[in-house]
């Protein structure tokens, strides 16, 4: 009998899959010590990134997307 695999919880915390498939996540860096930090580099980290390339098929195989 064939096991089931078990989503990555670490993984599903951190990324997020959109209806189209983009695997999005959320930037290094703007935890804590903003005050000496560039705020247009902090406004351009709060976006959301897109993962790219072998990564992201990596991503998915752990959330059980793929």
């Amino acid at each position: 009998m064939k096991k089931k695999q078990k989503t990555k919880k670490t993984v599903a915390k951190r990324f997020k899959v959109t209806k189209t498939g983009k695997v999005l996540y959320r930037q290094q860096g703007i935890r804590h010590l903003l005050s000496k930090k560039n705020k247009r580099w902090l406004r351009r980290k709060k976006k959301l990134k897109q993962l790219l390339g072998e990564y992201k098929n990596k991503v998915l195989k752990m959330l059980g997307k793929k």
